[in-house]
């Protein structure tokens, strides 16, 4: 007796979906996109973030916010500054590749 062809792997199994669809969502926003480049660099403060994105500070920080809660960036403070950085090396991976898939022809 035959058996089925055997299914390649998923990358995303059917569990996983609604939290990947969701990460997308949020690095589907130009601003945000741009502070997490930013940010890929090295830690940086906010004020800095905004001046180099073209943000307010409280546009930036809203934005900071959202990232954080994805749990793409993580915060470090000292004292009234609050500086990010980004939460682990799978988000700048994850940034390297939209990149490179973006650029090819």
């Amino acid at each position: 007796m035959s058996r089925p062809p055997r299914q390649p792997a998923r990358v995303i199994g059917p569990a996983a979906v609604p939290g990947v669809a969701a990460l997308f969502k949020i690095l589907g926003d130009p601003s945000r996109l741009a502070l997490l480049d930013l940010i890929s660099h090295g830690e940086r403060a906010v004020a800095d973030l905004a001046a180099e994105a073209g943000l307010t500070e409280s546009a930036t920080s809203h934005q900071l916010r959202i990232l954080r809660t994805a749990r793409l960036v993580r915060v470090r403070r000292a004292g009234r500054q609050v500086f990010y950085a980004l939460d682990d090396l799978h988000v700048a991976r994850l940034l390297r590749d939209a990149a490179a898939h973006a650029g090819e022809k």
